[in-house]
């Protein structure tokens, strides 16, 4: 990002119209209007793209990326509804509702403003919002923003919507994930949703998508398509033949491979030429594993691969049948993942490893295929999330900046080919969207009633190649379980808890430091001083809560899948040994008894005879 607008550009934002500024629409919108795609992926790192740097194919979505604009420099949030609700409504997550999501709330803070796990009523969706302007709307694929009647798609303004109430499931069955839910969660248009047998889910949820914009073509409206996918969230899962197209890679592990990805990154552009960075104190030596976690290791990581492959067909897929039907060209394409890559072990605690044991093939042989429980934990993330420095959960670079790609072929307002490192943010991409589509947003007012006003801005100037961020100076406050951060032009203010932080507040210049290796709070004490005041007043107006002593989203979540699931398995599993017991006693018992019958009547047998 640079320090200042062009005078050009700044004329251009001046004469912008906000999304925020106006009422609700009343007037259908014009079928000219361009036809929207969001492609949302799950727990994608930086260069997860092989547009961004990733070794692994993903042709599709790079050529979308060479169509329109590439921004290195886009942040979301730590974990995954947090950053969909803001994605949903260009809100704070914090206003949204999702100060925390269900899994990884404490107690302390379960219902307090803020913090009602699910995205509120006070936001209006960008789903409402071009449906009111005459969009047909549609959702498929995981939505994790509450399952409630009034909180599913169909009540925020979707049409259609097949979608997944819960943070994962399974991608080749109607299977949860076992220990965190009961069940798969999955709803159809509102009722519960069956999958097909051939299921498996990122070919689903195009299809389903494919389905929905063919089946109301004829009234010749625009369509909006939020396409969500599960990849690559755990269990990593693909198919065999994606699998196999890897099986010579990643021998050499994660350290050369995040070593790799940044000099790729470097070479695209992406990032700044030897740019610094760290290595996770969480990231094991590759030397030091012996030969069976290598061979899982390497296995794991070819499935994620071939799982961010998967997802890249369909994606190509859609795009092909867009092009046949003649929409393509009249169509923005928005790509992006909900957070930076998974970390997470589940393998890393005994009762963990007991259960998941029984419940799935955890061969070697048998990772990500069907029936497996895989996760590629904190060495692939950070091979993944390079050049950046942390992941998923945390207010690292590597947990809140991921890729984000805006295409509309052939398309002026678009500059094509083009990479934009200045500052943007999730809230932006509704005022964007509303912006290049020509349809009004709010001003807080929807519907006779008040509702949270639009926090992100538009990134039209950007996208047509105006320098820096729409951003400028402005501050932009972040905080999900108690890792916060505050973005001011080129500089980042930070706080990390344990595990992946000290807690202490840390500042960094991301622009030319982009991996936050040098802290910059002693050289720059005004700055240091200034942001810290800017995230005090965010903390505030966003009623942000501070955490419990000891917490983290690990433990919390396993905290979560013990009274979901395990509390509930241990009293069956309880009943069915303390059953076991006691018919094993009443045998024991039986058996003495008879024998004791036996010898009683031996006795009284010998002494008749005697």
């Amino acid at each position: 990002m640079r320090r200042a607008f062009a005078a050009g550009v700044a004329a251009t934002l001046v004469a912008a119209p906000l999304a925020a500024q106006t009422s609700a629409p009343t007037a259908p919108a014009s079928p000219r209007h361009p036809n929207i795609v969001i492609l949302l992926a799950d727990d994608w790192g930086f260069s997860d793209v092989g547009a961004f740097g990733a070794e692994f194919a993903t042709p599709n979505i790079d050529a979308l990326a060479h169509a329109g604009m590439r921004f290195s420099n886009f942040h979301v949030s730590g974990s995954c509804s947090p950053t969909r609700a803001m994605l949903q409504t260009g809100v704070m997550n914090h206003r949204a509702g999702l100060g925390n999501m269900p899994e990884t709330i404490p107690d302390a803070h379960r219902g307090k403003p803020g913090y009602d796990t699910v995205m509120n009523h006070s936001v209006v969706t960008i789903a409402e919002m071009l449906k009111a302007a005459g969009y047909r709307t549609y959702l498929t694929g995981k939505w994790h923003l509450g399952s409630d009647p009034t909180r599913l798609p169909e009540a925020r303004g979707y049409d259609r919507a097949f979608s997944l109430a819960d943070a994962g499931a399974d991608n080749f069955d109607q299977e949860p994930i076992k220990g965190l839910y009961d069940k798969a969660n999955w709803t159809d248009n509102g009722k519960p949703g069956v999958l097909p047998k051939d299921y498996y889910s990122s070919r689903f949820v195009v299809q389903k998508m494919i389905d929905y914009i063919d089946a109301d073509r004829a009234s010749g409206k625009p369509f909006f398509a939020s396409v969500n996918f599960l990849a690559n969230h755990i269990p990593v899962q693909a198919p065999d033949s994606d699998i196999a197209r890897y099986q010579a890679m990643y021998r050499e592990g994660w350290t050369a491979l995040r070593a790799a990805r940044a000099k790729r990154a470097a070479a695209l552009g992406i990032m700044p030429a030897g740019a610094p960075m760290v290595t996770m104190a969480t990231t094991p030596d590759w030397q030091k594993l012996d030969s069976d976690e290598r061979k899982a290791a390497v296995r794991v990581m070819q499935a994620y691969a071939g799982m961010a492959t998967a997802a890249d067909r369909e994606i190509g897929r859609l795009v092909a049948h867009l092009k046949a039907t003649g929409d393509y060209d009249n169509t923005i394409f928005v790509f992006l993942s909900d957070n930076g890559p998974e970390p997470t072990n589940p393998y890393n605690r005994l009762r963990n490893r007991l259960f998941l044991g029984m419940e799935y093939d955890t061969s070697i042989g048998n990772i990500g295929r069907r029936h497996s429980f895989s996760a590629i934990g904190p060495g692939w993330a950070s091979a993944a999330a390079a050049p950046l420095s942390g992941y998923k959960f945390s207010a690292t670079e590597g947990g809140l900046r991921v890729p984000l790609i805006i295409a509309w072929p052939g398309h002026p307002q678009v500059r094509a080919g083009a990479i934009s490192n200045g500052l943007a943010h999730v809230t932006d991409i509704v005022p964007t969207l509303t912006d290049l589509a020509g349809v009004p947003g709010h001003g807080g007012s929807w519907g006779g009633r008040t509702v949270e006003p639009i926090a992100g801005r538009s990134l039209v100037p950007m996208l047509a190649g105006g320098a820096g961020s729409v951003h400028g100076d402005a501050p932009i406050g972040y905080e999900l379980s108690g890792n916060a951060a505050l973005f001011r032009g080129d500089y980042k203010l930070v706080r990390n808890l344990p595990p992946t932080g000290d807690g202490q507040w840390r500042l960094f210049d991301i622009a030319g430091d982009p991996g936050e290796t040098h802290d910059l709070a002693a050289a720059m004490p005004d700055r240091f001083a200034a942001m810290k005041a800017d995230y005090a007043a965010f903390a505030k107006t966003n009623q942000v809560l501070e955490m419990p002593a000891g917490y983290t989203a690990d433990e919390q979540i396993n905290l979560y899948a013990w009274r979901q699931q395990g509390r509930k398995r241990a009293i069956q599993a309880g009943l069915i040994l303390g059953g076991a017991i006691v018919a094993l006693s009443a045998l024991v018992w039986l058996f003495v008894r008879r024998r004791r019958a036996r010898r009683v009547d031996q006795a009284n047998a010998d002494m008749i005879g005697t």
